[in-house]
């Protein structure tokens, strides 16, 4: 079945649902001599006497979620803010000290005012909810990841202020953290009876599923790793992901915009309420708009600006994002805007307050996509490869000492090997990389000439001890490669990536360092398949994009030396196409219909969707006369059966199983 993920969201929220079914783990170990002093020495760098960010982040709060738990309709809980309880006082040896502060500024959670008429909604989710008051009704700005989350944070709204209906809704830019929660706060019959507006930037519904479906799958299994989905709350586990607390539990929904926002037509007065949309596509997402409220005197950045160094590349992997074109964006709100605004708020983090502080704030996010940019690029252009950049660019100490610039979520060093990608891409131009052995291949040659496992993993014990977690993460991981039920490479290697977990600054490094030591050391869990696919998402998949993915699922084995040629007509949008299979590829045509078909299916897209959902099959469909077929139905039946599915379960810190 076709599996749709955006920014892997809604696989990883679909996992989460799972959690804890797995049988009993190994339980972590504690932090290294080494780890707790590398995490002091680095706390002695840090700038503890800026303490504005607590002040920001309390400022205007009204109320918080009772208990700090969100149940979902079974009862269970969807969001658990109280399983953070641990994050008081100083941070243990096993967390770094700046991630510490970074996750207890966002635990601060609940209902606050950030202007007058205008109200947000933090800690309920990964992202923010914001929350405007018209004249009329409601506009809700980013209605989170789930649907239980988004209206559990109405109705905290509605506890401390007017009870007035919600009349529109805007997406920020296309990442399901950001409309996923939308029929939490509307319908889809008041959005279709005009009693509810929805505004989104232009290309979001091409992109809001989009982004990830080709190697989405591949993506959701990495996003487990990035966001530590599956580590428990915990000094030892899961405490942040930097960007957010965590991800919610949950269905993800999506209604379609009623209005497309473009850069020739930007501004809107909603519900009474003036708006400036400042588009910013290709920063943080492929589309992606900030606002400015004049009467409120509110910049809204989106995620162009958080309260860190974002990703210029995800570790979960997505395409590289443009960081000189995201340092413009920001530059052209700070021309426009900074003088003007009293307050700016974000989809994440908590807001900025005051003119001097917004235009202070500005020029730091500016500056960090600028230099990392200019700075990476300059070292290429001297010969440098993509490793040496990323372990010797350092921070200038003015933005160093910046709490907004430190890499909580993106890092320096990955951000910078992402902009060497961009440019040059993967090869480093040195020809012993052109072509190199498979790693497993490569790996035994390696270990052998070092004089076999068992000297290695005896050298690496020593290394361990000494705290060079590093070396000996990435040697096990070699012994693992071509002999993964060698038991004490595999808890060595957990070992080390544990503790390079405990002193990660980052939460996504940390979350992949501390859910690739679980692996390690209880293997991939064993959990049921996931179909994340549902009547919300499928509807931002365009036929063309559907047929793209077929063609990604296509075992070439299965097709060597088969011959196909199907058409489908669908009847409701009118599309034709034509599906050819030669070659052991599958291309399209649309437009068109061939004369000499093996086959053909007329339908609708939604006869297409009952499909893809499982509600039917094939034959079922053609029964109930929503399916007519020309030629041999059973030719469809070949083709689905050289397809692949997909399931996000597959071994990353150890090989995958030979076929």
């Amino acid at each position: 079945m076709l599996m749709m993920k955006n920014k892997t969201l809604i696989a990883v929220a679909a996992l989460l649902a799972l959690a804890g079914t797995a049988g009993a783990q190994v339980a972590p170990k504690g932090a290294e001599a080494a780890t707790a002093k590398a995490n002091a020495d680095f706390s002695a760098t840090l700038p503890w006497g800026d303490k504005q960010a607590f002040e920001d982040a309390k400022r205007g709060f009204i109320a918080g979620i009772p208990g700090n738990v969100i149940n979902g309709a079974d009862g269970k809980p969807v969001w658990n803010m109280a399983a953070y309880d641990f994050l008081k006082g100083d941070a243990p040896a096993t967390v770094n000290p700046s991630l510490w502060r970074q996750a207890q500024l966002d635990a601060i959670a609940g209902l606050f005012k950030v202007a007058d008429g205008m109200y947000q909604l933090r800690g309920l989710d990964l992202s923010n909810m914001t929350i405007i008051e018209g004249k009329t009704g409601l506009i809700v700005i980013d209605p989170l990841l789930t649907a239980d989350t988004a209206k559990a944070g109405l109705e905290l709204y509605y506890a401390h202020r007017p009870k007035k209906p919600v009349v529109a809704v805007i997406y920020s830019h296309g990442h399901a953290d950001h409309f996923g929660g939308v029929k939490g706060v509307a319908s889809d019959a008041d959005v279709a009876a005009g009693k509810i507006r929805i505004y989104a930037p232009d290309g979001f519904m091409e992109t809001a599923i989009a982004e990830n479906i080709i190697a989405g799958n591949a993506m959701s299994r990495r996003a487990a790793y990035q966001f530590g989905a599956l580590l428990p709350p915990g000094p030892m586990g899961h405490v942040d992901t930097g960007l957010g607390k965590a991800l919610s539990r949950g269905g993800i929904t999506l209604i379609p915009p009623t209005d497309v926002i473009t850069a020739k037509d930007p501004n809107r007065v909603i519900d009474g309420v003036p708006v400036e949309f400042i588009l910013a596509p290709g920063s943080e997402a492929p589309a992606e708009m900030m606002m400015y409220f004049p009467q409120h005197k509110v910049l809204d950045t989106a995620e162009v600006t958080t309260q860190h160094m974002h990703n210029v590349y995800t570790i979960r992997g997505a395409e590289v994002r443009d960081a000189n074109k995201w340092s413009g964006y920001i530059s052209d709100v700070r021309e426009r805007y900074a003088a003007k605004a009293d307050t700016l708020i974000m989809s994440h983090h908590w807001p900025v307050f005051g003119p001097a502080g917004i235009d202070h704030f500005l020029v730091v996010q500016r500056d960090l996509y600028k230099f990392i940019h200019d700075q990476t690029v300059r070292l290429l252009n001297q010969g440098w490869k993509p490793g040496d950049i990323a372990n010797t660019l350092k921070m200038p100490a003015s933005l160093d000492k910046e709490w907004s610039t430190h890499g909580y979520y993106g890092t320096l060093s990955h951000n910078s090997r992402a902009i060497y990608q961009k440019y040059l891409g993967w090869y480093d131009a040195n020809p012993a990389n052109l072509n190199p052995l498979p790693d497993g291949e490569q790996a035994k040659k390696a270990i052998e000439y070092m004089g076999g496992a068992d000297a290695v993993i005896a050298k690496a014990r020593a290394d361990f001890a000494k705290g060079e977690y590093r070396w000996v993460a990435s040697v096990m991981s070699q012994i693992v490669s071509f002999d993964p039920a060698n038991q004490a490479a595999r808890s060595l290697g957990a070992d080390a990536l544990e503790q390079l977990g405990y002193q990660a600054e980052a939460g996504t490094w940390r979350g992949a360092y501390l859910t690739g030591a679980q692996e390690l050391r209880n293997g991939v869990p064993k959990l049921p398949p996931l179909s994340t696919l549902n009547a919300d998402t499928l509807k931002a998949v365009n036929l063309e994009l559907f047929f793209d993915f077929l063609g990604v699922r296509l075992n070439a084995a299965k097709a060597d030396g088969k011959r196909l040629v199907l058409n489908w007509n669908f009847t409701d949008s009118n599309q034709k196409f034509v599906l050819n299979l030669e070659n052991s590829a599958l291309t399209w045509v649309e437009g068109k219909q061939a004369a000499k078909a093996d086959a053909g299916l007329t339908l609708t897209r939604e006869a297409l969707n009952k499909f893809l959902l499982g509600q039917a099959k094939l034959p079922e469909l053609m029964q109930q006369g929503l399916v007519k077929a020309e030629g041999d139905p059973r030719k469809f039946g070949e083709l689905f059966a050289m397809f692949d599915n997909f399931t996000p379960d597959f071994a990353i810190v150890e090989p995958l199983p030979k076929k």
